[in-house]
């Protein structure tokens, strides 16, 4: 059995050190989710004296969590559903068309990707207004569709390059129209990747913050778990005890998520660099 080299040993500890790091925020949140308010403001980085979890019950409570979390769960779900049935298309069409212009276009619809959000938030919110698809939770998750298309669509494509082309060849010599060849014979085989786009954009919509608060905060009945969990910050005063118990049964959902397909997703991020 070889030891581990001095090399090893050292990249191992960085990484661990960097883990902690940026784990150490979302320890805070918990610890002080845990605490009464004047605990908080005595010391906020030191252990509770004695657990309070009644924090999570008002927190809970508070918020309206039952039904604010349906609320995000549908914005998100259409959101990422949107983005996976445009782009696994898209992404398929413009990997399989060899021409000048298909490639203009997915680069058209990938740049995106390098724009700030909030370079042109202001008119998107413009557009919703007119489209009417504000103060409505629908609305939000068709809004997702634009945003996390051109991230997606990168993917399908480079992920489609790894299925052989005769498979298309074989399913429209057997009478195949473009959409059952599609979604009989191709999209069955995106699965690495689509789990990872659902991965990926379900953890941002649910934890998004900044469009909800812009397309959907004038509805109360439209809120989010995000919004919601805002209400605790006051003009004159924070209720941080509570605050940090709703930051934590937020992100709660999307953290578990997360873990518990977080192998497919280095699958499908890794995938697509197979072939070119």
């Amino acid at each position: 059995m070889t030891r581990p080299s001095a090399g090893r040993i050292g990249l191992n500890l960085l990484l661990v050190g960097a883990a902690l790091v940026y784990l150490y925020p979302l320890f805070i949140v918990a610890i002080n989710s845990l605490k009464t308010f004047q605990e908080i403001m005595d010391n906020a980085i030191a252990l509770p004296a004695v657990p309070v979890f009644d924090n999570f019950v008002t927190a809970f409570t508070t918020m309206g969590y039952p039904r604010l979390a349906l609320n995000t769960l549908i914005a998100t779900t259409l959101g990422s559903l949107g983005v996976v049935l445009l782009a696994s298309v898209a992404g398929h069409k413009l990997s399989r068309t060899k021409t000048r212009l298909s490639w203009f276009v997915f680069l058209v619809c990938v740049a995106p990707m390098m724009i700030p959000f909030h370079s042109y938030m202001i008119g998107l919110v413009k557009v919703a207004k007119t489209l009417h698809l504000t103060n409505s939770v629908w609305g939000l998750g068709v809004l997702y569709w634009g945003l996390g298309i051109p991230l997606a669509l990168f993917m399908y494509h480079g992920f489609v390059k790894t299925i052989p082309v005769e498979l298309d060849e074989s399913a429209v010599i057997d009478g195949c129209g473009p959409l059952r060849k599609f979604f009989l014979v191709v999209f069955p085989l995106l699965q690495p990747v689509t789990v990872s786009v659902i991965v990926l954009n379900a953890m941002w919509m649910w934890n998004d913050f900044l469009l909800p608060l812009l397309v959907v905060s004038g509805n109360k009945e439209a809120l989010t778990l995000q919004l919601a969990a805002y209400n605790f910050f006051g003009q004159y005063k924070v209720e941080w005890h509570l605050a940090m118990a709703g930051v934590l049964l937020t992100i709660l959902p999307a953290i578990a998520f997360y873990l518990a397909l977080q192998n497919q997703i280095m699958k499908g991020m890794t995938a697509g660099a197979v072939k070119s």
